[in-house]
């Protein structure tokens, strides 16, 4: 059990990596002792609940107890103003640990905080969950790949918590092999927004039948119409194709993948993809595909009478024919 001297009276842990605020709860957790904690919720805990529970427990005992208040970000001005109150003068060996989603380092609580305990911000942005990934693999003891990484986070999306369940599902099934690619695309479900990668990989390699395979596993998962799915696609197929473009001229240049991809604002794997698929097409072939996505944007705004999804499909055939 903890010397309540070597605690502090208050943490706040807040921010977007979730399993990295469960491991500095769970040190707290287990420095405190399970027998010495309680939880509350906000609502419907206020900040006066908080404060009783701080009191209480502080009564029966110089040593460390821990009270946990979950969501304090939903919590009033009354109820703040409750905590910053009792952090003047808080309860002998009681630690209080405030958890949020999000709150930001100037609102009144994380002043409070600041002024008497400590504030433990954990974030990860958008453009670092692949590298973000690569760190819980090396924590779960697995070797994975970078390609591996970011085809994680393209089938799963931006839910950490879900990123770190199928990390650790990874890490058990490869037990100590090597994780790539086809590995996670053949064992991890697509969770987030259907990413549409299988779509645009298999146009970049000419591949109509997958194209139209991919299109139609898209379609299934979307949950909503398809003539409501056609534009999305046909919408992040227009953008692969000018990146495409974009890498076809930077390589013309001599610029290597993992040059463009700061230039770029691409991760260094899919910088790589994209120039190999411009590898495929000839500068004329690109052209002509950015008129043909052109031509499907008017038939599907209603210029045509054959059904959306149809209209894309014609499309992909057009665009992945051969030379």
């Amino acid at each position: 059990m903890a010397d309540p001297s070597e605690l502090k009276p208050v943490y706040l842990l807040t921010g977007t990596d979730r399993p990295k605020i469960g491991r500095a709860l769970q040190r707290l957790r287990t420095r405190v002792g399970e027998n010495a904690i309680e939880h509350l919720d906000a609502p419907p805990a206020t900040g006066d609940d908080a404060v009783a529970a701080c009191n209480s427990l502080g009564f029966f005992s110089l040593e460390a107890r821990l009270v946990i208040v979950a969501s304090v970000d939903k919590w009033k001005a009354a109820d703040v103003k409750a905590v910053a109150s009792y952090l003047d003068s808080p309860a002998p060996g009681t630690v209080l640990a405030l958890l949020a989603d999000d709150l930001k380092a100037d609102s009144p609580l994380a002043k409070a905080v600041a002024k008497n305990g400590q504030v433990l911000a954990f974030s990860v942005a958008k453009k670092q969950l692949a590298q973000w990934v690569a760190e819980q693999f090396k924590l779960a003891g697995a070797r994975a790949e970078p390609d591996a990484c970011a085809a994680l986070v393209q089938l799963v999306g931006e839910d950490l918590r879900q990123l770190a369940c199928e990390v650790d599902k990874l890490a058990t099934w490869a037990a100590g092999e090597p994780i790539g690619e086809h590995e996670v695309e053949g064992l991890v479900a697509a969770v987030a927004e259907t990413p549409t990668f299988a779509l645009t990989d298999a146009w970049g390699r000419r591949d109509a039948a997958c194209a139209l395979d991919a299109s139609e596993t898209i379609f299934d998962r979307e949950g909503r119409p398809r003539r409501d799915t056609a534009p999305r696609l046909a919408g992040a197929l227009g953008n692969h194709v000018s990146r495409v473009r974009q890498c076809q001229r930077l390589a013309a240049e001599g610029v290597r993948p993992r040059d463009a991809a700061g230039k770029l604002r691409m991760h260094p794997f899919y910088a790589e993809k994209v120039f190999a698929q411009a590898a495929n097409f000839s500068e004329d072939e690109l052209r002509q595909a950015v008129v043909r996505l052109a031509e499907l944007d008017l038939a599907l705004k209603g210029k045509s009478r054959v059904q959306p999804d149809l209209e894309l499909q014609r499309a992909l055939v057009d665009l992945s024919r051969t030379r």
